[in-house]
């Protein structure tokens, strides 16, 4: 079996593709540029949740406190007012992307060492040498569940929107065939 030693070179040199690229799709193109629209009335909405002191988290409205809640008719009265909504709130403050992108980097060091490792552990008993399609074809799917495969649960379970679902989808799908062109070309002979 081929070792992780093997597969350090593609791992680091697709994680920066992947990087670059992913960086011209969210700032260069205009792909993403409506994911999220602008709410008319933000000002208001930030004006009346500001006083709450929101700590940073995940949050559901309305949230019942265990199912006998749930199906009172109080809860339900609350769902049918609404708004039902998921957030994510954020620390105050700046809109520094550093942490996010230096996250989003070794995101794609790990994605691609799994899709070596699945890589290398799949084609072990392999007698002849590996041709590229084999390596492209073995890491690409292994690099599209680690970019796309979890985004749809957000969107079956939480109701992200669908389009953005497939957009980031399609995101992946590029990530995963250069990450899968650069393992193919230097998967060691």
């Amino acid at each position: 079996m081929i070792g992780f030693a093997a597969w350090w070179l593609p791992t680091l040199v697709s994680a920066v593709a992947v990087f670059v690229v992913s960086s011209l799709i969210h700032m260069v193109l205009p792909w993403h540029k409506n994911d999220y629209p602008k709410l008319a009335n933000q000002d208001a909405i930030l004006d009346a949740l500001r006083p709450l002191a929101i700590p940073k988290g995940d949050y559901m409205l309305p949230r019942p406190s265990g199912r006998d809640e749930m199906r009172s008719p109080e809860f339900e009265e609350k769902l049918k007012r609404g708004p039902v909504l998921v957030m994510t709130v954020w620390d105050a403050g700046s809109m520094s992307m550093a942490g996010n992108l230096i996250g989003w980097f070794l995101y794609a060091v790990v994605v691609g060492w799994f899709a070596g490792h699945i890589t290398a552990v799949a084609t072990a008993s392999r007698a002849q040498p590996l041709d590229r399609y084999v390596i492209f074809h073995t890491v690409g799917l292994s690099a599209l569940l680690g970019y796309s495969a979890a985004l749809w649960q957000m969107s079956i379970w939480y109701r992200r929107s669908w389009m953005i679902t497939i957009k980031a989808t399609v995101d992946g799908l590029i990530y995963a065939a250069i990450t899968a062109g650069i393992f193919a070309w230097l998967w060691p002979r």
